[in-house]
This record gives structure tokens, sequence and C-alpha cells, in this order.
């Protein structure tokens, strides 16, 4: 497993970011590998969505360490899991369970409840989870300062990221920055960033503005379903599905 964060921690490269399409079971997961990928991610929104639950830990936790364990098992490269807030477990608590499953690393977020966590109290937290760890996990810190519309979102995002990585996150991720905002994360930031590319950025712009890491949430699981429905809906309606 230290090898496997080692691996991964490696692959954070500014300006020749990993690339992460995001997965949510084996399937998916064996599909990407195949790919080419050196590492793979999971999209709680996706994970939970595939189990019938609602995002945001809407879905038990020990449904998505099982999913994600799913994952780890079909891979033979490092996996980072999205744990989303933490489930509740105490830092040492959750770097057991993932461990256990042999997750490479793990998203954290800032957001509980749908409100934001005060910049200091999750500093706190990352630093546990960092000490129960030991370089085993590779953290990244999700920054929810844009998705939640936060006032003065890239200051808040760039203060909060500063506070993680001195708490000891690998990478910091400011989920929804907008390409405009990119460069000067990568610029405030003292560490890895990630970013997303969403429809309006594109990969060149984000490696040449400097970012690590670059995911896709739960689109790749989104356009699955949109596929899925395109074939059903001509089954249904009695059309060639293969046209």
């Amino acid at each position: 497993m230290t090898e496997n964060a080692r691996r991964l921690r490696e692959l954070h490269r500014p300006g020749d970011p990993l690339l992460l399409p995001n997965v949510w079971d084996a399937a998916s997961a064996a599909t990407v590998q195949e790919a080419g990928f050196p590492a793979l991610a999971t999209a709680s929104a996706a994970v939970s969505a595939m189990l019938g639950y609602p995002d945001h830990e809407g879905a038990p936790a020990e449904e998505m360490f099982a999913a994600a364990g799913r994952v780890i098992r079909a891979a033979s490269v490092p996996v980072t899991v999205d744990a989303e807030a933490g489930y509740g477990l105490q830092p040492a608590e959750l770097v057991e369970r993932l461990l256990a499953i042999g997750a490479a690393g793990c998203n954290l977020e800032d957001t509980y409840a749908g409100e934001l966590a005060e910049p200091e109290a999750q500093a706190e937290f990352l630093a546990a989870v960092r000490e129960a760890a030991g370089d085993a996990l590779v953290i990244n810190a999700r920054v929810d300062t844009f998705i939640n519309k936060a006032p003065d979102p890239l200051d808040a995002a760039i203060a909060r990221g500063r506070l993680y990585l001195e708490a000891g996150a690998d990478c910091v991720y400011p989920i929804t920055a907008p390409m405009d905002a990119v460069p000067s994360l990568v610029k405030g930031l003292p560490g890895p960033v990630n970013a997303n590319n969403f429809p309006g950025s594109s990969l060149a712009d984000l490696a040449a503005a400097g970012v690590a890491r670059v995911s896709y949430g739960p689109l790749p699981f989104r356009r699955t379903l949109e596929a899925l429905k395109t074939f059903a809906t001509r089954v249904m309606a009695r059309e060639d599905p293969y046209a």
C-alpha cells in the first residue's frame, strides 16, 4: 500500500497532470485501466448513485467502502477513493478503513451537512488523518468555496488550501473552479493543484496553467447512463439500437 501511495504521489506533476476519468465499479475500473491510465479515482456521486443513494454521504459508509474495495480489487494500479467528508469517522478509523481496502489515496472535502467547515477545524482533521496514515495515503484536500458559492471563492480557496497543505495534504482540489481562476490557484498554492476538465476548459489549458491532477467527477458515469438511455429508447421504439 505504501508503494502504491508512492507511485500515486509521483504522478502529480505540475504541467504534466495525472488524468483521472473517475470510475464507480469494477467494470468501469477495468475499462479505464485498460485504456492505459496509471491510476484510478472513484467519484462519490457516481458510486452512491450506482448504489441507489443520494450524494453527500447519503449512502451508508459500509456500502461506499465496499464499493471502493471492489474497484481496488479490479485494478492493478493505485486507486484513490473519494471518501467525501469522512463519514463522521475519527481520523484513525477512517485511515484504517481506507488502508484495509487497499486505497492509495483519498479525497476529503470540507463541506459537512451542506455547510463549509471552519478552515482551522478542517486543517486539524487533515493533520490527524496525516498522522494516522503516515505516507501510506495521498491526501487530496477538496476545497468547496466555488461549488458552495462562498464569498470571494478564489481568495478563500487559496487561504484554505494553504492551511490544508500545511496540515499535511498532498494536493488541493478547489472543485469546480472556473478555468479563469486556475492560474491564480496554481500560483497562490504552494503544492499540487487538482482541477476539473469540465466543458469550457481544455486539458492543454489546464496543463499550461500548471495543474498536477485533473478530475472528471461523475461525468463519465453520466455519459454512460446517457448511452444506455439512448440504447433503451431505441429498443422501446422498435428501432435499431446499434445504428
